[in-house]
C-alpha cells in the first residue's frame, strides 16, 4: 500500500496519542520512541529507527552523526522530544533533517505536554504548519 505523506503522518499522530494516554508526559524521549516504534510497526507501516543523515558537503558526503528519530515509509520525519517546550532549535533541526533527505512532510512530537496535541508540530516543505 502506498500511503502519501498525510496519510501517514494522519497514523503516526493517532499512534502518538495512543502512547501519549498510555504513558503521560515526563519520560525521556527513547522510552516515547520505542512505543511509538512499536505502535507503527503494529500498524503496518514501515518504519526506521535512529536513521543516518549523512551531509553533503562540496561533493564530500560527511558521516556528522545526524540521525532522524523515526523515518515512515522513507516519506515522513518524525523528530521527538520529551521537553518543556519547543524551541526554534528543535524546529531548526528537524528542517535540516528534511532538507538533507529532500523529505516533504516533518512532525515535531513534544511528549512532554498534557494533551498531546499541543505537541505537534506539523512541517511542510520547510515551512511550518501548526
Amino acid at each position: 500500500m502506498n500511503n502519501t505523506e498525510n496519510q501517514i503522518a494522519n497514523k503516526v499522530i493517532g499512534c502518538a496519542i495512543e502512547v501519549h494516554k498510555a504513558l503521560g508526559p515526563g519520560l525521556l524521549e527513547s522510552a516515547y520512541q520505542e512505543c511509538l516504534y512499536y505502535k507503527l510497526q503494529q500498524e503496518g507501516l514501515v518504519v526506521e529507527k535512529e536513521k543516518l543523515m549523512p551531509l553533503i558537503f562540496e561533493d564530500v558526503k560527511l558521516e556528522c552523526g545526524y540521525r532522524i528519530d523515526l523515518l515512515i515509509e522513507s516519506k515522513v520525519v518524525i523528530e521527538l522530544k520529551s521537553v518543556e517546550s519547543i524551541t526554534d532549535v528543535h524546529l531548526a533541526q528537524t528542517l535540516t533533517y528534511m532538507k538533507l533527505g529532500n523529505y516533504k512532510l516533518g512532525l515535531l512530537i513534544n511528549f512532554n505536554v498534557v494533551l498531546l496535541k499541543h505537541g505537534i508540530k506539523r512541517i511542510i516543505n520547510g515551512n511550518l504548519n501548526y
